[in-house]
């Protein structure tokens, strides 16, 4: 047990109480990972078989990073640990347990592409319009109602106007066919498990006993369905350990719910709470801003960050003139930290709000030869020549795969059009036969050209000799095999351009990762490397040892550091994100996303806006961000452009009343008096909300809401020529009508 010397007495404190509810906040930096590893640690070393423990997480890098931590101090014991993602771990149930459910064990794993585009085949077999409902809302819809756990009937019942009674139509008819297709969506794989624990008993009964201890990473992430199937296999023994920090719930939009967190002891009553509050990332004055912050929200628990680290630079916020300038002074800043620290390019990570903000940023970039990756651009797995590939692999493995076979069938080509396939489906249909079964009866499909009726008869056969040679070859074997015979990637070296050799490459290296897969895992199967890459995520795929800089958003940036980074776009409808107004909900967690994206940052910190930037096609005049203001001025240095505005002075944080309230459940929230400066009734300069006023270039218009304070007053205004736009009071001059 050495290895608890390691930690500090509040981290050993959190590692060793091993019995009953245990709630971990852990604040950014405060070594939250290191806790949930050293107690799985400490669990094996008294004794806890490592199959009777449960991990949870949320990526799968963070899982493999903790497999391997955890194997070094246990050794061989913790080989049967059941630890990954959420969806990692419930497929491998499911993959034992779908028979229950009707499902054949060598179902496929649908990704968003691939759900997006039965949802299209859906809305086209319903004759309802692509152009007038888009298939993403559709999807969202359906992923949104599957995480409430709302069943298609429920949804039916409540489908009140047009859009969703079309999304319910849809809904059904894509259940129908995930079903025949035997393919789960990422939701299903939650949901299942779920659907399976509460129809039959004895299968909870059987995991009750597998997971005795279960521990759940990134606690406040967790949506609805995560809760209930965490709560229903920790209902036994209750020996459940959840962490995370409210203060990073950043993901409402993907159906996460603060609410898990804060009301944990109500679940819970029993639970015995730990605070890790010493950070060991961040210097004093970055720790400080982010602290002062998040105090300003309402919900939350309440914690003090502290650190021993030195008080480090100040923050350096640069006002920039616009993106392009933005661009190009972070560039200068980047040569200037990287002598400064003698530091890689590595070590410093650019991120933003939204992804359309790249664009600037790279091309700054790009000018001054600066490498640099993206984080959520186009995913390895997510290439089309990678997704073709894999589609005939997947439907080796089950070849009811419609949506698969849909997707190879006329690649390479075959002469299968549009109207061979469309026969073809509604052939199969009359049937109830899978595309492939049907592509073996061409005979009996009128109106085929004999061309198409080759190409189907060639491909069929084809993946019957491959299906007949899957369990006598190894999976790498099978694949490079099968790819060469397509010829693939003699196609793409054929056709010798940059692009047709970046495919070749991208082949080439799926390849590899299946040879590297089969040899990593004793007697791997193509279905478990399917499985592992249709759940790799966009941080998973992050390279750590390229030397270029890191773009992404701050959604991307939960989780990791960087010596130095950059926060670009900190202004009025950007980071705070909005169109019009603001709920107090809404701008809560948009100050999370401030927090976290501020915490990313070791040693230095800055933050930029502009005051023009292009958005959505046009220049908006900018204000700087409300979380400026809530920075201590003496966290910060401020750096004005050179190229035109005067200095602006920030306030520092505005007067509040700071006070503490206690819950029912004894937590403690702070709760943060801020002045209203959304309220309707606010008139700055004779503006108001619902007046009529000119400006010299615009013309007349509507002032339909007022947002910010001082000099940051900034008004959304409708135009009667030019539609909306977003102006900033002290430069707009509007005259009232």
């Amino acid at each position: 047990m050495s290895f608890l010397n390691e930690l500090n007495s509040k981290q050993q404190e959190a590692v060793k109480t091993v019995e009953g509810p245990v709630m971990v906040v852990a604040g950014p930096g405060s070594g939250k990972t290191r806790v949930l590893t050293y107690r799985i640690a400490y669990l094996i070393s008294i004794g806890v078989p490592a199959y009777r423990i449960l991990a949870l997480t949320f990526t799968n890098k963070a899982a493999s990073e903790m497999k391997e931590r955890i194997h070094k101090l246990v050794g061989e014991k913790s080989r049967q640990l059941w630890m990954g993602t959420f969806h990692s771990v419930f497929a491998r149930i499911l993959r034992v347990e779908c028979e229950k459910l009707e499902y054949q064990k060598n179902f496929s794993i649908y990704d968003e592409t691939d759900s997006l585009s039965m949802i299209k085949t859906c809305m086209e077999s319903l004759s309802i319009s692509s152009q007038q409902y888009h298939p993403r809302a559709i999807r969202s819809r359906i992923s949104s109602a599957k995480n409430q756990l709302i069943s298609v009937q429920e949804y039916a019942d409540r489908s009140l106007d047009i859009f969703e009674q079309k999304t319910s139509a849809v809904y059904s008819d894509y259940q129908k066919r995930l079903k025949q297709n035997n393919a789960m969506d990422f939701d299903d794989l939650l949901l299942k498990p779920l659907e399976l624990f509460k129809s039959d008993k004895k299968v909870l009964d059987k995991y009750h006993e597998y997971f005795r201890f279960i521990l759940v990473d990134e606690y406040q992430d967790t949506n609805r369905v995560q809760y209930a199937l965490i709560n229903s296999l920790a209902s036994k023994y209750k020996n459940i350990c959840v962490v995370g920090d409210d203060a990073q719930s950043i993901y409402a939009f993907r159906g996460a719910d603060i609410k898990n967190i804060l009301d944990f002891r109500r679940d819970y009553p029993e639970v015995t709470t730990f605070r890790l509050e010493q950070n060991y990332r961040s210097t004093t004055t970055i720790l400080s801003a982010a602290d002062y912050l998040i105090k300003h929200n309402v919900d939350q628990i309440s914690k003090n960050l502290w650190t021993d680290n030195p008080a480090g630079d100040a923050i350096t916020v640069l006002s920039c003139e616009d993106d392009r300038d933005e661009g190009a002074r972070i560039v200068s800043q980047i040569f200037e930290q990287s002598n400064k620290l003698k530091i890689d390019l590595k070590d410093i990570a650019i991120t933003y709000r939204t992804n359309a903000q790249s664009r600037s940023l790279e091309e700054a970039l790009r000018k001054n030869s600066i490498p640099y990756v993206i984080v959520g651009g186009i995913e390895f797995y997510q290439r089309k020549e990678v997704k073709d590939t894999l589609a005939y692999l997947r439907l080796l493995v089950n070849p009811q795969d419609n949506e698969g076979f849909l997707r190879i069938a006329n690649y390479p080509t075959r002469g299968l059009g549009d109207a061979a396939l469309q026969r073809l489906q509604s052939f199969a249909a009359e049937r109830q036969l899978s595309l492939l079964v049907a592509a073996q009866h061409t005979v009996e499909i009128e109106g085929l050209s004999k061309k198409a009726k080759h190409g189907l008869l060639m491909l069929s056969t084809l993946l019957r000799k491959y299906n007949e040679l899957k369990n006598e070859v190894s999976a790498s074997e099978l694949s490079r095999s099968l790819v060469d015979e397509l010829g693939i990637l003699r196609s793409f070296k054929e056709e010798g351009t940059v692009e047709a050799l970046s495919r070749w490459e991208n082949v080439q290296e799926l390849l590899s990762a299946i040879s590297e897969f089969t040899s990593e895992h004793e007697n791997a199967a193509l279905e478990d490397f399917l499985q592992e890459v249709s759940l790799v995520s966009a941080v998973d795929d992050l390279d750590g040892n390229r030397n270029a800089v890191t773009l992404m958003t701050l959604h991307s940036a939960k989780g990791l550091e960087y010596p130095v980074v950059f926060i670009a776009g900190l202004e009025e409808g950007l980071l705070p994100l909005y169109s019009t107004v603001l709920e107090r909900k809404e701008l809560e967690e948009e100050r999370r996303l401030c927090y976290v994206g501020i915490t990313r940052a070791m040693q230095k910190l800055y933050l930029t806006h502009a005051r023009t930037r292009y958005r959505f096609g046009d220049v908006s005049y900018q204000s700087p961000s409300r979380f400026l203001e809530e920075i201590p001025k003496e966290c910060i240095e401020i750096v004005e452009s050179k190229i035109f505005y005067p200095s602006r002075a920030y306030t520092g944080v505005p007067k509040q009343v700071n006070t503490r309230i206690k819950r029912s459940n004894d937590a403690e929230y702070h709760t943060d008096v801020m002045p209203d400066y959304d309220s309707k009734e606010c008139v700055v300069n004779g503006v108001k909300v619902g007046m009529m006023v000119e400006h010299v270039v615009f013309g007349r218009g509507k002032v339909l809401s007022l947002a910010g304070s001082g000099d940051s007053l900034k008004a959304v205004v409708e135009f009667t020529l030019v539609g909306r736009k977003n102006l900033l009071l002290k430069y707009a001059k509007l005259n009232i009508i």
